[in-house]
């Protein structure tokens, strides 16, 4: 299960984002995970309920994942596609393998949202990158 592992790299990225933004709480965290990655959604909003159960500054916090197809461009003769097996990286129109990855490899932090100190609402986009 890396996703556990995954879910601790964001909260540390988003942690230390919220630090440099003063808030104090944060309301709302929207990643991006790339089909790639082979991270399931599922497993990532488990590990985020179990590592910020007891964390004052994650209370009541939602986690929103945005889930990204692959989607290729053939190096060959330029079309983009997605859509495909997992795997199987050829280009469906002239069946070259030569092919560029454009979406797919995502994890990354969207925004996040929370309050300071004097109850103002924030929103934060660092598109912090967790690996």
């Amino acid at each position: 299960m890396h996703e556990l592992a995954l879910m601790e790299g964001i909260i540390a990225a988003v942690q230390e984002s919220a630090a440099a933004h003063n808030i104090t709480r944060i309301t709302k965290i929207k990643i991006v995970v790339g089909k790639l990655t082979m991270a399931l959604p599922e497993s990532l909003s488990f590990a985020f309920d179990v590592l910020v159960a007891d964390d004052d500054l994650w209370k009541d916090a939602k986690l929103e994942i945005e889930e990204k197809d692959v989607e290729c461009r053939c190096r060959a003769c330029g079309r983009c596609f997605g859509g495909l097996p997992l795997g199987v990286f050829s280009c469906p129109e002239c069946g070259a393998a030569s092919v560029e990855i454009i979406h797919g490899r995502e994890l990354l932090v969207d925004y996040f949202e929370g309050e300071s100190l004097d109850g103002e609402k924030d929103r934060a986009q660092d598109r912090c990158s967790a690996s």
